[in-house]
């Protein structure tokens, strides 16, 4: 019986290892195979024109009663003495990973959990401001970045309906003089960067603008950033302009991303192909340039299950690379959900939480009408 249960443990060995190696050798087969949905494209009407005025479209927004986990705080964080006079719009990142669909319904109880979890750990940052809205939407499976096929260009658009029109509900919803915020990450940064060139470049809403913290996605300097009408934020105390970081340890193997980015069409239709992209460095909040980890105010260290969290003052450094991705030398254990290649796009905000909650206090003070 021993000898079996040894056979056992060996097998099961030799399958992760194999599984591991394969992953390594070829991860992008791999992940598509995985995640792209193999069905059709399930056309859906938009939303309805009031849709969002209703509290169950939203994981966060002003007043919502109770488990709000836009809310969170983690060990070792206070609540801002004086609330922000800003109100925040946040979009949130993928959380539906499956390929039934295309699209995930509202109301999928696992994407539910998952959008919770990442609000949790990364809207919390802005939660310095009573005014943070994060809506939900019938966001584009994770698969859809992974594949040109125009099902994952239909998916995307779908998603964006839903984002532009929560967005028209939080304009709406806050003073015409009120300071605005706008971040996103990964996908929710996706679609920021269309909400900008078509909702608030050339109108009124453009000198509201505190800062765009567009994490976690590409944002090109050539492609987007003129079509967007705002310059990439220089320094610590610049407005109307946008941040950007895309983060990886070392030894890094960023093929996956940049092959995906070069495929990618910037906001003005052109290829992406060799164009270079923003870097911003949070621990400074400057374009550019390298920090140590002393600077780092305090990562966000989840437990094992992910229920509660501390933060740890200098635990990462943060160097903009030649390739326009952020680097934060050898790997930190902050859970088990790296990309291949030493990816940490999962952690591009929990990495530097205490910074950036700092650096949007300090641009809101900086800002003018």
């Amino acid at each position: 019986m021993a000898r079996k249960f040894l056979y056992i443990v060996a097998f099961c060995i030799v399958v992760y290892m194999a599984g591991r190696l394969a992953l390594t050798l070829f991860p992008e087969q791999i992940t598509r195979a995985a995640l792209v949905p193999g069905g059709r494209f399930e056309p859906q009407p938009p939303v309805a024109g009031n849709a969002y005025a209703a509290d169950s479209l939203w994981i966060s927004r002003p007043g919502m009663a109770g488990g709000d986990p836009a809310r969170f705080l983690p060990q070792g964080a206070a609540q801002n003495a004086n609330p922000l006079p800003a109100a925040v719009f946040f979009v949130h990142p993928t959380s539906y990973l499956e390929r039934k669909h295309w699209n995930g319904p509202v109301d999928d109880r696992d994407a539910a959990r998952i959008a919770a979890m990442m609000v949790r750990g990364m809207a919390s940052a802005f939660n310095g401001s009573p005014d943070l809205w994060v809506p939900r939407y019938r966001q584009a499976t994770l698969g859809a970045f992974l594949t040109d096929a125009p099902e994952a260009r239909q998916a995307l658009d779908l998603a964006y309906g839903d984002v532009a029109r929560a967005f028209d509900r939080f304009v709406a919803s806050t003073p015409a003089d009120q300071p605005i915020v706008l971040a996103g990450h990964s996908q929710g940064a996706y679609h920021l960067r269309r909400l900008i060139k078509e909702k608030v470049a050339g109108t009124p809403l453009a000198r509201r603008v505190v800062a765009v913290y567009a994490i976690g996605w590409p944002v090109s300097l050539e492609h987007d950033l003129p079509a967007m009408a705002m310059p990439a934020c220089q320094t610590a105390t610049q407005t109307r302009c946008v941040l950007s970081w895309l983060s990886y340890a070392e030894p890094a193997n960023p093929a996956m991303t940049l092959s995906a980015y070069e495929r990618s069409s910037g906001l003005d239709g052109k290829s992406l192909k060799g164009s270079a992209f923003i870097c911003s460095n949070p621990l400074t909040g400057s374009l550019g340039g390298t920090a140590p980890a002393a600077v780092n105010l305090g990562t966000l260290v989840p437990d094992e299950k992910a229920h509660s969290a501390a933060l740890k003052p200098g635990m990462v450094p943060a160097r903009c690379g030649a390739d326009g991705l952020l680097y934060i030398g050898p790997a930190p254990d902050l859970g088990p959900y790296v990309f291949p290649g030493n990816n940490f796009h999962v952690y591009d905000i929990p990495l530097f939480w205490a910074n950036l909650r700092a650096d949007v206090t300090r641009r809101v003070a900086a800002w003018k009408p």
